[in-house]
């Protein structure tokens, strides 16, 4: 009997389990960064964020900000993000923090605000019970 000379195909690779990482290493803050926080008001996350970054910007909008965390608690908010545009730095991000499980704000909204305001989510991540956060960054092509 002839030999098959097609190669088996591995297992994928399992998926990364980030459970057990603090909020804080998900979304990416690193002490130094200059950080901008527009209505925010997660306790948890605020502690950690002074913790690794105490001198944040709480309600003020930033020049050169690695990170800005915006706060969205209805479509309508998300006018804002072409104006937040021009305070990241080019390879920074926004991360907007809306509720989850809403219907007067889903994902899609967010999706499609974002990119009608120039931008590409690339990652989302669980903020609290009630909100999730989605980042946004400048595409590459634009950097």
């Amino acid at each position: 009997m002839p030999r098959s000379t097609v190669k088996p195909k591995k297992p994928p690779a399992p998926e990364r389990d980030y459970s057990h990482r603090l909020l804080i290493d998900k979304l990416g803050v690193k002490p130094g960064q200059r950080i901008a926080v527009l209505g925010v008001e997660g306790a948890e996350f605020l502690v950690d964020l002074a913790g690794r970054v105490p001198e944040y910007s709480r309600g003020e909008r930033i020049k050169d900000a690695d990170l800005i965390f915006f706060s969205a608690e209805a479509r309508d908010n998300l006018s804002r993000l072409k104006s937040l545009l021009q305070w990241i730095r080019k390879d920074g991000a926004i991360w907007v923090v809306y509720p989850k499980g809403q219907s007067h704000i889903r994902e899609i909204d967010v999706i499609t605000a974002g990119k009608s305001a120039g931008l590409t989510d690339n990652k989302v991540c669980r903020f609290s019970d009630t909100h999730t956060a989605l980042r946004f960054v400048i595409p590459v092509s634009r950097r």
